[in-house]
């Protein structure tokens, strides 16, 4: 099965890889070497589908000094359909619903082909921000005018580790009209586990069925890459940190910590019966770090095969 029929029947076990579009500085001429460059850097994975970030500036969510300066990109669906047409499978296409006109947005959901696209919508940065169209609104339009398209929402494990309630947000979503969700990158592995349980049995005490989540997993080869991981949210333990400080390969070690997560989180999914796909992505533009995160997703994607064979 494909990745959309597979999401559809509420089954998992699925291997996604994540980008980001160039800047929207790019010179256009260059575009389509990117775009080729990207395709044949994952061509030999056995992947069944991409992740297209929608990036949006944050600052309104963390008034810290961004690590890495912002800078807009290509709109991930411009991007896809315009560059990226020789990538043969399916795409989830994430929408920062509040930087679009709702005419606009209601266009793109209206143009999708649910065999080829699905998305993730995303709320505004900050709950006080006043955007065109809130997250709920979006949902609805989703739901208006081409329900085929299977939608997604954002898990935060860190934040069920501060509120507890990440599982009941994942249930509401569910009931919006989400059939998947996707993590933030998961350095905390109790933190994941916690909302894979509550959300398990949440589901069993309301009579539902617990729909695929998505874990999110990156390489990290740099102090100035985990400052930034921090900065988007993700809680990493000390021991973590201290191992990646202190090793004579931080990427290597790096990459080894996230295989060793994944596969945790994945026999414990399987315990529970949470079906759960994988996301890889490089936080980095650095080429070591988009080169580990590759090594990454061969590794946990002749796990996911195996297992699945046995």
């Amino acid at each position: 099965m494909n990745l959309t029929t597979r999401i559809s029947a509420g089954q998992g076990g699925f291997v996604l890889f994540a980008i980001t579009p160039p800047r929207q500085s790019t010179p256009t001429d260059q575009l389509p070497e990117i775009a080729r460059a990207t395709i044949e850097r994952l061509r030999h994975l056995d992947l069944d589908g991409l992740v297209l970030y929608d990036i949006d500036d944050e600052s309104s969510r963390n008034p810290n000094e961004r690590p890495f300066p912002f800078s807009p990109t290509v709109d991930p669906s411009v991007y896809r359909s315009d560059y990226l047409q020789q990538w043969p499978l399916p795409a989830i296409v994430y929408r920062a619903v509040g930087k679009y006109q709702r005419d606009e947005l209601g266009t793109w959901l209206t143009d999708q082909d649910p065999d080829r696209t699905l998305t993730v919508m995303v709320g505004a940065a900050s709950s006080g921000a006043v955007v065109p169209v809130s997250l709920a609104e979006a949902q609805a339009m989703r739901s208006e005018l081409n329900p085929d398209l299977l939608m997604g929402g954002v898990a935060i494990p860190e934040r069920h580790s501060r509120r507890e309630n990440e599982h009941l947000r994942l249930i509401a979503k569910q009931e919006a009209g989400c059939r998947f969700f996707v993590t933030q990158v998961v350095y905390d592995l109790n933190a994941a586990k916690n909302l894979v349980s509550d959300y398990r049995y949440e589901c069993d005490a309301r009579g539902l069925e617990p729909v695929p989540v998505v874990f999110t997993f990156s390489a990290c080869g740099s102090m100035k890459t985990l400052e930034f991981l921090r900065w988007l949210g993700v809680d990493v333990p000390r021991w973590i940190e201290n191992d990646l400080r202190h090793a004579t390969n931080p990427l290597q070690a790096s990459l080894d910590q996230a295989v060793a997560t994944a596969v945790e989180i994945i026999d414990f999914c399987r315990r529970l019966g949470v079906p759960f796909g994988l996301n890889i992505e490089s936080v980095s533009i650095r080429r070591e770090e988009i080169e580990a995160s590759v090594e990454l997703a061969a590794q946990l994607t002749a796990h996911v095969r195996s297992a699945a064979s046995t």
